[in-house]
């Protein structure tokens, strides 16, 4: 008897994923949870175990094609090496699919609801897709688009790449964007699209972070088992500005205004499908060593394709470190619907005047990209002087001042 292999649950708000690669092929031997196949979500990657033991004996759903929760993937038959049956593809349809009757009082998917604040569509207007009529956020995705380009004249279909030179094509390659990779570029458009955003700068003076780390690293490692970093330090520091300036760890929801009480920090960690953005949750709770140990944990599940989705949700501000690949300077774009973010930067060292005299400091350019809707220029402002305070003089996080 055959068994199916199906998308499992992928997460709140995620409905459907892109399928990366098989590892097997029809007529593979494969063992129970065993990696099958990778999946790509918006948010993650991430691999379905074959649920039983026996040989891979059909593909439904091939490289490349979108599927939702609950979708047949493939079979596996019962022996060990017996001929498999042909691989038959998802014929592609036709034309979009008809509308469904929507169950009556189902509620709609969190991401339908939130783009529905964020435009103002309303999803009892919208023809739904989904599983038994259900608007999904590709509809509502659909329908924004739709409704943005109604009120204009029709609008003469987009140009068209220009064709490369005949000896410059056959020197090209060209690969379909990841799922992941669609959502980021989708994601930062929306940002900058949607937010009133503004960039300030200010600089720190590294020397007593570094002779601290200096003094205590070798100690710290033993101790606690992970290296000390520079991101506990920031981490901490950014808590400690945002505790004071709330308007940096606010969002806005339509007329309101959301002011978080807790701080989830997002970290941008960079892999070799993009950019992801674990949470550490409740760092105001943790220590130095507890958020190193979890920003380590996170890089290397990150690196390996094994955060969770939960992991990357729920954050309320993000800190991004361009400095590891030499970024003397950026500015970083919001991680919506955040109100802040804090681009760290290569420590150089600069000639600084320090008591009337000329000293070489190492010196790091902090950039705090903000929502201005919500953050005032003086809160701005106020945040990055706060963390220049405490990183500068970093007793002050250990007595918390």
């Amino acid at each position: 008897m055959a068994t199916d292999i199906r998308v499992p649950t992928l997460g709140e708000s995620v409905t459907e994923a892109t399928i990366g690669k098989w590892f097997k092929k029809p007529g593979d031997a494969v063992k129970a949870d065993e990696p099958i196949v990778e999946l790509e979500t918006d948010k993650v990657t991430l691999e379905v175990n074959a649920p039983a033991s026996g040989v891979l004996s059909e593909i439904v759903a091939k490289n490349g094609e979108t599927v939702g929760v609950g979708a047949l993937l493939g079979s596996i038959g019962a022996g060990a090496g017996a001929a498999a049956a042909p691989a038959v593809a998802s014929p592609a349809p036709a034309a979009a699919p008809a509308a469904k009757p929507l169950t009556a009082g189902a509620p709609n998917a969190p991401s339908v609801n939130r783009i529905a604040a964020e435009t103002g569509v309303d999803p009892a207007g919208v023809a739904g897709t989904g599983k038994a009529g259900r608007v999904t956020k590709g509809d509502m995705l659909a329908a924004v688009a739709t409704a943005a380009s109604a009120p204009a004249a029709p609008a003469a279909p987009a140009a068209a790449r220009a064709p490369s030179a005949p000896d410059d094509a056959s020197r090209e390659e060209r690969v379909r964007m990841t799922k992941l990779r669609q959502t980021i570029a989708r994601r930062l458009k929306d940002a900058q699209n949607t937010a009133a955003m503004l960039t300030t700068f200010n600089e720190v003076d590294m020397t007593e972070v570094m002779a601290l780390r200096s003094k205590y690293k070798d100690i710290f490692e033993k101790k606690h088992g992970t290296k000390l970093g520079f991101m506990g330090f920031f981490v901490k520091a950014c808590v400690q500005a945002l505790k004071e300036l709330p308007a940096v760890n606010a969002e806005i929801d339509g007329q309101d205004l959301v002011y978080k009480n807790y701080y989830h920090v997002g970290i941008a960690v960079g892999t070799d499908k993009g950019l992801v953005v674990p949470v550490v949750r409740d760092a105001d709770r943790l220590s130095i060593a507890g958020v190193e140990k979890t920003i380590a944990d996170f890089g290397k599940r990150a690196r390996d394709g094994q955060l969770k989705i939960d992991e990357m949700q729920g954050g309320t501000f993000t800190i991004t470190n361009g400095g590891i690949y030499g970024s003397l300077m950026s500015t970083p774009i919001l991680n919506a619907p955040q109100s802040g973010i804090l681009g760290m930067h290569k420590i150089q060292e600069r000639p600084m005047v320090v008591g009337g005299k000329i000293e070489i400091r190492p010196m790091m350019y902090l950039a705090l990209s903000y929502d201005h809707r919500i953050v005032d220029g003086k809160e701005a402002v106020t945040f990055l002087v706060r963390v220049k305070e405490e990183l500068e003089d970093p007793a002050r996080l250990v007595l918390d001042l």
